[in-house]
Formats: C-alpha cells, structure tokens, sequence
C-alpha cells in the first residue's frame, strides 16, 4: 500500500488546518470540569501528544488485544483522547493491513487494520500513523508505529472502565468519566 509522502500530504490537507480554531463556537456550553475530569474544551488545537497514567486494555471478546501501562494519547479540542499503544503491548499476529488509508491534516496517513483469529475478522478495527507529520513539533512522532484502536468495535479499558465509542463514527475517541464534553461526532457538530 503506497503512503503519500508529507508533501503530498500537506499539499492536500494543508488548507484543512486553518478552519479550525481551539475555542467553543457560540453555541456549545462546556460541561463542567473537576479535580478528576478534564475539560475537551481545555485541549489544543493542533493537537498535542502526551503520557496516559493508566492501565490500557484492548479486548476483542476473551482476547486480550492490546495492554500496558504506557500508553501515549493524544488529545484535540473538542474530541475524545485516543490512546495509542507501543507494538510490543499488542498481538501483532491478530492484526492484517487493510484499505483505505486515510488522511489525517495534523498527523498524516494512518493505515487500518482487520483483527483476525482463525475464521474471525474484525474489520478496520485498529490503525496507526508509521511516519506522522512532524512539521508542527506538536510530539506526532513519538506514537509512529504505535496502534490506536476503535472503542465502537472492541472493549477498551483504561484503569477498568469501559470506554465509549466518541459520536459519530468517524473518531477514535476513548470516552469516560474522566472527561467533561460536549464532545464532537455528533450531527451538526462538524463545525466543532
């Protein structure tokens, strides 16, 4: 599967970047934040990628598909945080490249990935980024190679609690209680 370069990339998505801004639009009303959550609306845009201090765990029904205890997230105004995990945390033999890639205007070209377990297939049930953009020094290189997983197809846990799919299908967003929203996905929020 052929990867576009950064300047490929960036050509395409470039104009991308300048319409979002890391403020609430007039319409949302942030939930209120506390001691144990954290507001979406306090995290930037670009996104910024930081260490997560928690217990990771992916599952694909009894499998254990990914754990560990250093996990990396990246966070983006507005959105859910979406956990990455190194690959030697993961079950690699599970996991078969698969199309589409797509495009991301902060990191770049992300690959997806089906689980399979002998006659199962869970489709575009994980991805990663193998060579983020790097031209906004916001951190992206440090989760290349690493997987990031959809909540909405797997059960994934930080410090036991289930996460919830973010709205919309189109994110990777890890919900839980330790987050205040409102959160984007939903309709009429493309905006956010």
């Amino acid at each position: 599967m052929q990867i576009p370069t950064h300047r490929q990339i960036l050509a395409h998505l470039g104009s991308a970047r300048d319409q979002w801004g890391p403020s609430p639009p007039r319409d949302v009303v942030p939930e209120p934040a506390g001691p144990d959550r954290e507001s979406v609306w306090s995290y930037p845009r670009p996104p910024l990628v930081r260490e997560l201090d928690a217990h990771v765990v992916v599952r694909w029904g009894a499998t254990v598909v990914a754990e560990t205890r250093r996990a990396l997230e990246i966070v983006e105004t507005a959105g859910a945080p979406v956990p990455y995990i190194a690959p030697e945390d993961v079950a690699i033999e599970l996991l078969r490249e698969t199309g589409p890639i797509t495009l991301c205007e902060w990191k770049g070209a992300a690959v997806h990935y089906d689980l399979v377990q002998g006659a199962a297939r869970l489709p575009a049930a994980a991805f990663c980024y193998p060579d983020p953009l790097t031209d906004l020094e916001r951190g992206y290189e440090r989760v290349a190679g690493w997987f990031g997983f959809y909540p909405a197809k797997l059960d994934c846990f930080i410090n036991q609690e289930l996460a919830v799919a973010q709205p919309g299908g189109l994110y990777a967003g890890w919900m839980t209680s330790r987050i205040a929203g409102p959160v984007k996905g939903a309709p009429g929020t493309g905006h956010w």
